[in-house]
């Protein structure tokens, strides 16, 4: 990021903060999948899954901004 495109470097910031906080997810669905073998801890491990999933689908959404702008920017569509 230099500065040039400030917008773009805000969502290049935003995805790049989006998938560190999908890395994140990813690392308290794996702690999770490795505790004791009882019904709350299934759940809690169920339940980091689909937090996972969502954050996924924002990392998924900010990519797709990213990529749309600098289509947009460098290639004119």
């Amino acid at each position: 990021m230099d500065g040039e495109y400030p917008e773009l470097d805000a969502m290049q910031a935003a995805y790049k903060d989006a998938v560190e906080a999908w890395i994140a997810s990813i690392r308290r669905e794996e702690a999770l999948a490795s505790v004791h073998h009882s019904v709350a801890d299934v759940d809690a491990w169920e339940q980091a899954h689909f937090e996972e999933d969502e954050t996924r689908q924002t990392v998924k959404a900010a990519k797709e901004k990213y990529e749309d702008a600098l289509r947009a920017k460098f290639f004119g569509f």
